[in-house]
């Protein structure tokens, strides 16, 4: 793309931000099918047979995965059929039920009354379409024996009734009294009554991990019994806004808590009171965990034993405390923590509902065809490329292009007529496989013919189908300041062509022009599903006509070449009647300038007056390097006659509704959400 093209001004009439199907109905048209034929314990149900969504069959990790009481590990209901459920009559139809179940929540389901805890038996896993499932003014009860059960994707909300620290309604998003081998994982759980997670009398073998805790008194309590029983790992979470029991461990034989991201925002109304504490007899070992502005961020009685190591602390307050012999965690199930400087990024980026939960397509690609790489000569090929080559046109089966360790300088092109191909990294990061070139757009090639152009640039391109990049870095390192004589400066990092793609847990990094997501033809379809991932870069460096899904991600801003700080995120070519750019869930931030940065611009190719683009930027957290007028004109186009909004987002460069900063109303944003870029794709 030629940023600084100004085409003469055209003008078109000015158009409604478009409404479309609301999410959950979207979701349920994809996971629901068939007819109603005595799937459940009775006749007539409204809930229908449906496709197992990626992530019900994973098995949880933590203590929840050690074999204990009978029970092999915890992984829910995936024996048993998988329906899909929109009323709260039917999910307490499965819920409730003797047999297995695999529950996919469609939609927002309301309990009544206000705080009732739906009950639910062994062997079951509640899972959320995506991020559509919704369980709004209740809860899940666990009762005495039940087991091998997973809450997973789901946000549990608004059991909230008026009182902050409410005694008289006991209205938990999860409550627990003595039930074993219990997964909470990936879920927003948020403004209830009482508290948000209770793990009560004798409940063991517990894991809560990747969750949002928000907006609440008391976000987690553990133990409230004399018996030292209960084992629980605690990773991943984020713990925000709470003001006690983040969380407060009773009693615990075993907890072992790491790398949880606990933020207590200043200046607002919720001040922490205490972060994590242990008291009884527990043994908690507490480690490579971030604590932000929290008063208290650790404290213990004098009879439990709590062990930390590796964490961070910033900007907090008051009691910060540790002592005696805890236990080790790796004598009961591995794990690998993540560094604590890692954590804030990382838990914003990954917790909560997402749109493709679980580690099923990992495991499918895992039994798939593999190729594997690796520069030193100790894989099948020394280049990626190569293995690409030996990939068969018309694959119709996945082929798994497997990476190791090492930085790969070249160019790497999956052609059209190559589907269902995975390049990841075998690394323990992404950080530990890179690919990287330096071509830009005004380079020569080196063949005479012309120019690389702003798509021929990109060190990564795929233009398959189905193919999906994970686990790796992916960079355009052409210098700027070198060749201030070249004309154009665009330098692709990460190009894609195609449709149905997954970019999941990379670093793609560049300048000008980083990230171009297009379609193999403008009447093409393009759509492209972006999560865990880092994208940086400094001018127009998310782009093109694709239908772009940034999910839970972070969008690093940098200075340009010469030191300054100006740029713009996104740049949108979007075809009219498509969906453009999506960034969502995610944080924008970055070492520049205060009011430096737009968050996009309307890019209309040669003048193109059909164009329409469109960026959206909702539930966000925005750094105060965005502009106060965070949209500005491209190419002699007004953004005011394109497509441009915001909902909901938070952070110092966040800003209220106004004629130059236009937000979504709440009904238009129902219809802008994952589910609708994606429509009959579930990644």
């Amino acid at each position: 793309m030629t940023s600084h093209h100004r085409a003469a001004r055209h003008r078109r009439p000015r158009k409604a931000l478009a409404l479309g199907l609301p999410m959950a109905l979207a979701a349920a048209g994809v996971l629901a099918y068939g007819s109603v034929f005595g799937l459940g314990p009775g006749e007539g149900d409204r809930a229908v047979a449906a496709e197992v969504p990626a992530g019900a069959a994973d098995a949880a990790d933590g203590f929840a995965s050690v074999d204990a009481l009978g029970q092999n590990g915890t992984y829910g209901g995936r024996n048993g059929r998988t329906v899909t459920v929109t009323s709260l009559a039917d999910l307490e139809k499965y819920a409730t039920a003797a047999e297995p179940y695999v529950i996919v929540v469609a939609g927002a389901i309301t309990v009544a009354p206000v705080g009732k805890e739906i009950k639910v038996a062994s062997d079951k896993t509640i899972i959320g379409s995506g991020t559509s499932g919704h369980i709004v003014g209740g809860g899940f009860f666990l009762g005495q024996g039940v087991h091998n059960v997973i809450i997973r994707n789901l946000t549990i909300r608004d059991s909230y009734q008026g009182v902050w620290n409410d005694k008289e309604h006991d209205f938990d998003a999860v409550q627990m009294d003595g039930a074993h081998h219990v997964w909470i994982d990936h879920n927003d759980l948020r403004h209830t009554a009482d508290g948000l997670i209770d793990v009560r009398k004798d409940s063991t073998y517990v894991t809560v991990s990747w969750n949002r805790l928000n907006n609440a008194n008391k976000a987690f309590g553990i133990g409230w019994t004399e018996n030292l029983v209960t084992d629980i790992t605690v990773h991943h979470n984020w713990i925000r806004e709470t003001e006690q029991r983040n969380p407060s461990t009773d009693n615990a034989a075993h907890a072992h808590l790491y790398n949880n991201y606990l933020e207590d925002v200043a200046g607002t109304a919720i001040t922490s009171a205490y972060g994590n504490y242990a008291r009884g007899r527990t043994r908690m070992v507490l480690e490579n965990s971030y604590f932000q502005g929290v008063r208290n961020p650790v404290i213990k009685d004098a009879t439990a034993a709590l062990v930390q190591r590796g964490n961070l602390f910033s900007g907090t307050s008051g009691r910060n405390e540790s002592g005696g012999t805890a236990f080790d965690p790796k004598a009961h199930y591995a794990y690998t923590a993540d560094a604590a400087a890692d954590v804030p990024a990382r838990v914003k980026a990954g917790s909560g509902p997402r749109a493709a939960v679980g580690k099923v397509a990992t495991a499918a690609e895992a039994a798939a065809a593999t190729l594997t790489v690796a520069k030193d000569g100790t894989g099948q090929y020394r280049t990626v490329q190569a293995a690409v080559d030996a990939v068969p046109a018309g694959n119709t089966g996945r082929v798994v292009i497997s990476v190791k360790p090492g930085t790969y300088r070249e160019t790497v092109s999956v052609p059209a007529n190559k589907p269902h191909v995975t390049i990841q990294g075998s690394g323990a990061s992404r950080k530990d496989t890179v690919i990287v070139y330096g071509n830009a757009a005004g380079m020569p090639k080196p063949d005479g013919s012309g120019t690389y152009g702003t798509p021929g640039s990109a060190t990564v391109a795929v233009r398959s189908d189905d193919s999906h990049l994970r686990n790796l870095t992916v960079s355009n390192d052409f210098d700027e300041a070198a060749h201030q004589s070249l004309t154009g400066h665009q330098a692709v990092a990460l190009l894609t062509t195609a449709d149905r793609i997954v970019l999941d847990s990379l670093i793609v990094t560049g300048d000008q022009d980083t990230l171009e997501l297009e379609t193999a033809a403008k009447d093409k379809p393009g759509r492209v599903y972006m999560t865990n991932s880092y994208v940086v870069g400094n001018v127009d460096f998310v782009f093109g006509r694709a239908t772009a899904v940034i999910d839970r991600s972070v969008i690093t801003l940098k200075k340009r070449w010469d030191g300054t700080s100006a740029g713009y995120v996104t740049a949108p070519s979007t075809p009219a009647g498509r969906k453009g750019i999506l960034i969502n869930r995610s944080t924008i931030n970055g070492d520049v300038t205060a009011g430096s940065f737009h968050l996009g611009r309307n890019w209309h190719p040669g003048g193109d007056t059909t164009a329409d683009p469109q960026t959206t930027v909702r539930n966000s957290e925005l750094s105060a390097a965005i502009k106060r007028t965070p949209w500005t004109d491209m190419g002699g186009f007004s953004w005011k006659e394109d497509r441009f909004a915001e909902y909901m987002n938070t952070g110092p460069g966040a800003g209220p509704q106004s004629s130059d900063r236009p937000h979504l109303t709440a009904a238009q944003a129902a219809s802008q959400e994952v589910a609708d870029w994606l429509g009959d794709w579930t990644p």
